[in-house]
């Protein structure tokens, strides 16, 4: 059913769920696996050049520290993902890289915003269902650290045998 997943991931509470969650599935299904972390391009940063750069070049560096852990997530299921980070509008980057990669299943975390805080997060308004051509899966599903681990566990008990 699902070959090609994409996870997107960003380092929130939300996104390890998500990222959990896909990396599951995808082993379940054999699937190949995509993740993806989106560095927000925020305009409104950039109050003087040097800052801009310094927060970005900031930016960066901890986005790259989450994919690293997000492929070590995947990997210690037996997963071997394809990485990338990008810095863009995350809903846009996120459907460039599906179709890219024609993927089946893009996975993803969502935090509940209020009102205020969608209005002031940026005008977008891009949401990842309307821009790509595949299933999008939110995931809500909260598998506990334990959990997570038991799958881990199953797996080495699996390769004893």
């Amino acid at each position: 059913m699902y070959e090609r997943i994409v996870l997107a991931y960003d380092g929130t509470k939300e996104g390890l769920i998500a990222l959990r969650e896909g990396a599951l599935l995808a082993k379940r299904f054999q699937a190949e696996v995509f993740i993806l972390s989106v560095v927000p391009d925020n305009d409104r940063v950039a109050l003087a050049d040097t800052l801009y750069v310094d927060f970005v070049g900031a930016q960066v560096e901890g986005y790259r520290a989450l994919l690293d852990h997000a492929r070590q997530v995947s990997e210690q299921l037996g997963l071997k993902p394809v990485t990338r980070l990008v810095t863009g509008e995350p809903a846009v980057q996120i459907s460039a890289f599906a179709k890219e990669v024609s993927a089946d299943l893009v996975v993803l975390g969502h935090q509940k915003r209020s009102l205020f805080q969608r209005w002031w997060s940026g005008s977008s308004g891009a949401y990842v269902s309307d821009l790509v051509d595949c299933s999008v899966l939110v995931g809500r599903h909260n598998i506990s650290a334990e959990a997570f681990e038991a799958e881990l566990i199953g797996r080495v008990e699996l390769l004893a045998d």
